[in-house]
């Protein structure tokens, strides 16, 4: 795992079991747009991205959490998830597509969970699906493909 500058990965002291997935610069749009976000291995190729406390600052006019929030949790998942499974250098990666689709909605103020699972790793690409999810509430589906960053 080359990227551990770019993200404050580790154990949480408050979230036993879990680890922290923010970017060192709070500036950056992880951390200015979604806030604070926890990580975990679920099985071999998969992994849980946990945003802990959607607020009103990801809400639409409805009070629900906002689609383009909840697609900005599924990218950064997709990253966490080749992070966490496959030890790839998730900073110097880069989403190829992105499918999606909603099937309910979230509700603002509680943790919002994005489940992503490796599909297939090639030499320069990752497939990736999963859900997005709230307890037993499936808020999406997606598909996606990551590729890895070129030797230099």
């Amino acid at each position: 795992m080359t990227d551990n500058s770019v993200f404050a990965y580790g154990p949480s002291p408050d979230y036993p079991g879990w680890h922290t997935w923010n970017l060192t610069d709070p500036t950056r749009f992880n951390s200015a747009a979604l806030g604070p976000m926890l990580v975990r291995a679920e099985g071999e190729r998969s992994a849980r991205l946990r945003l802990i406390a959607p607020g009103r600052q990801h809400s639409n006019v409805h009070d629900n959490i906002h689609g383009g929030a909840t697609l900005a949790l599924i990218d950064v998942a997709m990253f966490a998830g080749i992070y966490v499974t496959l030890g790839a250098d998730a900073a110097g990666a880069v989403t190829l597509d992105l499918h999606n689709q909603f099937v309910g909605a979230g509700i603002v103020g509680q943790p919002l969970d994005a489940v992503v699972e490796v599909v297939k790793e090639t030499r320069r690409l990752v497939f990736l699906r999963g859900t997005v999810e709230q307890g037993d509430h499936l808020v999406a589906n997606f598909i996606g493909t990551l590729r890895k960053p070129s030797a230099r």
